[in-house]
């Protein structure tokens, strides 16, 4: 029940620093504004955290689901 409930809370994480990231040109982030933005400007340590911290959340993803993966295999 807890890695069920961990996966729900790091998927919506995933989601929103996904959401985060800057646009690096041409697509669906410059129709809705992005391009707009990345002239305004941001830090690059900012954005170097910013992949850093999406990094480690999308490993931790990850590892919940092969643990997920694993307990449902082994209580059937």
């Amino acid at each position: 029940m807890g890695f069920s409930i961990a996966l729900i809370v790091f998927s919506a994480l995933l989601m929103l620093l996904v959401l985060m990231h800057k646009g690096k040109g041409g697509g669906l982030s410059d129709m809705f504004g992005g391009g707009m933005q990345s002239s305004v400007g941001g830090s690059s340590v900012a954005e170097r955290n910013l992949d850093r911290i999406t990094v480690v959340v999308g490993v931790i993803w990850f590892v919940i689901i092969i643990a997920l993966g694993l307990l449902m295999k082994f209580n059937s």
